[in-house]
Formats: structure tokens, C-alpha cells, sequence
């Protein structure tokens, strides 16, 4: 398997240079004055710098954001917020092939990936306002003694913050910006270090779309410096943070000091559940792409794979056919489907999980870095590992890379079981004709999420959620946004 090339192709003006941070409608460089390479995952070339933001630069922008969220935009009503979302709708979707081509350059994701999200993004700001209002006024009856009038409010919360992860901004920031716009909050906003271009973009098209300065700030830096600052900020009123668990338990630690409220979506190591009279025409490249999709980086792939042992063998030798026909490249090439790992960091952490499994299970496909050395990009083979078991260390700990290992069952309440046995809780998947079958177990998996005949698909007005290690509370749906809003009782005596 080779690297696919990509003809040069012109690239955004928004490339090169320094970025600076967003903070109360100025764009300004971190106070330090220091920079972040940015650096191109497909070839290892620089992309330019951005800002390596600290304390002082969150305390700018959590003070933008407060004073906004006290000023002008308090007094919004909530058909200029929704008019205000749907704006921001028609002016993104206009540039959308350039943020495409941003986030795919930045982060490596291909074009045949990036470019669909218009569709995912039109959804998501559509259903943000719709849910403008959420904060609905009502009078209901009380056992008072006298003449009183009880009403029930729901305010916004005031400053939000937002940690989100490299792998995959465009979507990401939507579930920070989407619900405060609807309910009247602010944000301030800390993307990865290593994939911070399209939400800068984002953020400066927001401010032409006609969004109020310090509604929201961005504010790039390391997790380390900007993030933590953000965390354990007494002037933020909640956290939305989507990473690892153990940056989310320093959060939660840095969260004490205000008790501020937080969302946390954090890692997974999903089971896939392929049932002996599983259609196999749609079960293995629908299990393989559920693991590969984004190069394997998302938290909800089901790198777990259960076989039930009388397809097994079939099954392993279809997927590792199927496999060894997905085409790895730079993302710019139309014909791409999987593109390079993040980072040199990246790449390290999923080859050596691969020289785990080697030493495991068996490898049926891949296990490979392609593309020679850095200056030719963070690639690496999609892998296939059979014949393992749940307990090896490649079915336990979170790969976050194009890593399968397909574990066989024999026994319906056995595959339930294995499914389980794993700290994590985010996602999950299984295939099968039986309608039983698909009801019993989707129940009996310990997720916040199911999929049934398929893997991975997302609507954000049904949302997703994680139990036990991976995390609580709701992206997307009602939930989502009521929980950037608090509860307020009004006793007014009439008497």
C-alpha cells in the first residue's frame, strides 16, 4: 500500500502567517508574545503559527466575555438571536469550500470527508435556532397562602468555556458556539494546539455574520497553559470539554474552585458486535469504516470487533480484503478516503500500540507506516488484528489510530459480556437480522450511544452522551441546550 499524491493545489489566503487570538471582537497576539508552528499532517510543512496563549490572554477574554454577556447582547431578543444564527448559517455555508480545505490541510482529515460536513453544518446551526427560546417563562399553580403569582425562568448560564480536540474542529466548536448563541451565554473557546485553523476562520466570519464582540473569543495555546486557565477560571460559569480522561480529572480538579458546571465527552473503546446471521455485505465494510473513518481517530470508534465464531473466519479474511482496497493519501486528492495521523506525536503512539499487537494477536492486514520519513507525513496503514482476545492490551486501551481487533464470541449473553468489560462507555454497534436480537442487546451494552446496522451516524437533535469512564451529559438535542441554562423561581406577592 502507497501514499496517494495530490496535484499542488491553491491554497486558502487564509494560510501562512501568525493567527492571532479572538478577544472581544479585536484579534490580538498572546501577551507573551510567543507562537505555535502549525504544521501541515499530509507533508510535515509549515501552515504558519498561532498564538500560545497563557493565563493572562484567558483573563482577557473571560472579562470580553463577561461584560458582553452584562451588555448589549443581554438585551437581544430571541428572534435577533435566531436571525443572528441563521446569518451565520448562510455565510458559512457560502465559504464552506475554503473552511473545508483549511480543516483538511490542518488536521489532515481528506476533502471527501471535510466537505460533506456543509451538509452536517447546516443541520446543526438550523437546529441551534430552532431551539432559541429554550428558556421559556411559566406560571404554574402554587399553595400559597394569600394572592401570590409563581413563575419559573430559565436564564443563561453566563460564560461558557470550551476545550475541544484536534479531530475534528469544524464539528466540534458547534457544540460550545451552537448552544450559547440560542440561549443568550457567551463563550470563550480553547481549540487543540494542533488543529486550531478552522475555527479561526470560523470565528472571523462569525464577526462579519454580524456576532457582538466578546459573544465569542478564541483563544489558542497548549492544554497545559490556556486550557487549565480556562478550567479553574472563577469567571466561567461552565466547561464543555471533549478529550481524555485524565485531562478531564485535572478539569474536574481545576472546576472546584467555582463549582462550575461541565460537560465532559471523553474516550471510548467501543464494541462492534457481528452476529452469525449478520449481513456481511454491509457488516464488514460498515465495522471496518467504524473503525477507520477519520484515520481512526474518533472517540467512538469501534475498534472492538466481536465475531461470532461461525463467520469468523470469513469474516476476518472479507475485512482484510476490504482493507487492503482503502486508498491512504493526502487529503487534497479527491480519490483519498483515509489521510495521515495528526502529528509525529500520533503516529508514534499508534505504531507502537502495533508493535503490541504484534506481539499479541495476529496480524491480518497493514501494520505499517507509509510514506518514508517526516517530511512525507504522519501515515499509516489501516491494521487489522484477528484472533485476539479482550483482555490483550490492543482490545483495552484507546488507539485513537486505524487499529481493528476483531475478538470471536460464541454466545449471544457472551458477546454482551465482552462488550462491557471495559471502563469506557461512549459508543457501540452491532449487526444482525434478528430483531430479538438488535433489542436485546442494543439495551444490554453499557453506552450512550447504539447503532444498529450501521456505525456512527449523527443527528444533532437526537445528540450522544457517554456513561462510566467515558464522561456525562448531552451534546445535541433539548438536553443540550437546557444545560446552558439554570433554574430561577419568582414569588411575587399580589397582596
Amino acid at each position: 500500500m502507497t501514499v496517494q499524491t495530490a496535484k499542488p493545489a491553491a491554497l486558502p489566503a487564509f494560510i501562512g502567517g501568525e493567527k492571532k487570538n479572538l478577544i472581544g471582537g479585536k484579534w490580538v497576539p498572546a501577551s507573551s508574545g510567543e507562537t505555535i508552528p502549525v504544521i501541515n499532517p499530509a507533508t510535515g510543512g509549515s501552515l504558519g503559527s498561532i498564538a500560545a496563549s497563557g493565563s493572562t490572554d484567558v483573563d482577557a477574554a473571560v472579562a470580553a466575555a463577561r461584560a458582553a454577556f452584562e451588555g448589549e447582547w443581554s438585551s437581544w431578543t430571541p428572534d435577533q438571536r435566531r436571525k443572528l444564527i441563521l446569518k451565520i448559517h448562510d455565510v458559512l455555508l457560502e465559504n464552506f469550500d475554503e473552511l473545508a480545505m483549511i480543516e483538511t490541510l490542518d488536521m489532515g482529515a481528506p476533502l471527501a470527508r471535510t466537505k460533506p460536513l456543509s451538509g452536517w453544518t447546516s443541520q446543526v446551526l438550523q437546529f441551534f435556532a430552532g431551539q432559541v427560546g429554550a428558556g421559556t417563562v411559566a406560571a404554574p399553580e402554587n399553595s400559597l397562602p394569600g394572592d401570590f403569582l409563581t413563575l419559573r425562568y430559565r436564564p443563561p448560564v453566563g460564560v461558557v468555556g470550551g476545550i475541544i480536540p484536534w479531530n475534528g474542529p469544524l464539528i466540534g466548536l458547534w457544540w460550545i458556539f451552537g448552544p450559547a448563541l440560542a440561549t443568550g451565554c457567551t463563550a470563550v473557546l480553547k481549540p487543540a494546539e494542533d488543529a486550531s485553523l478552522s475555527v479561526l476562520r470560523i470565528a472571523e466570519l462569525m464577526t462579519e455574520a454580524g456576532v457582538p464582540d466578546g459573544v465569542i473569543n478564541v483563544v489558542t495555546g497548549y492544554g497545559k497553559d490556556a486550557g487549565h486557565a480556562l478550567a479553574e477560571h472563577h469567571g466561567v460559569d461552565r466547561i464543555a470539554f471533549t478529550g481524555s480522561v485524565g485531562t478531564a480529572q485535572t478539569i474536574v480538579r481545576a472546576s472546584a474552585g467555582n463549582l462550575k458546571r461541565l460537560q465532559l465527552e471523553l474516550g471510548g473503546k467501543s464494541p462492534d458486535i457481528v452476529f452469525a446471521d449478520a449481513d456481511l455485505d454491509k457488516a464488514v465494510p460498515g465495522a471496518a469504516m467504524g473503525v477507520y473513518t477519520n484515520s481512526g481517530q474518533v472517540c467512538v470508534a469501534g475498534t472492538r470487533i466481536f465475531v461470532q465464531r461461525p463467520i469468523h473466519e470469513e469474516f476476518v479474511a472479507r475485512m482484510t480484503e476490504f482493507t487492503k482496497t482503502i486508498r491512504v493519501g493526502n487529503g487534497l486528492d479527491p480519490d483519498t478516503q483515509l489521510g495521515p495521523l495528526i502529528s509525529q506525536r500520533q503516529l508514534d503512539r499508534v505504531l507502537g500500540y502495533i508493535d503490541v499487537g504484534n506481539k499479541e494477536a495476529k496480524l491480518a492486514a497493514g501494520g505499517n507506516r507509509l510514506g518514508g520519513d517526516h517530511a512525507d507525513g504522519f501515515y499509516v496503514e489501516p491494521t487489522v488484528f484477528a484472533g485476539a482476545t479482550n483482555d490483550m492490551t490492543i482490545a483495552q486501551e484507546e488507539i485513537f489510530g486505524p487499529v481493528a481487533t476483531v475478538i470471536p464470541f460464541d454466545t449471544m449473553d457472551e458477546a454482551i459480556t465482552l462488550a462491557n468489560a471495559t471502563p469506557y462507555g461512549l459508543a457501540g454497534g452491532l449487526w444482525t437480522e434478528n430483531l430479538g436480537t438488535a433489542h436485546k442487546v442494543s439495551q444490554a451494552i453499557q453506552a450512550g450511544t447504539v447503532w444498529v446496522n450501521c456505525y456512527g451516524v449523527l443527528d444533532p437533535s437526537i445528540g450522544f452522551g457517554g456513561t462510566k469512564m467515558s464522561g456525562y451529559g448531552w451534546k445535541g438535542g433539548r438536553e443540550h441546550v437546557e444545560s446552558y441554562l439554570y433554574d430561577k423561581a419568582v414569588y411575587l406577592n399580589l397582596g
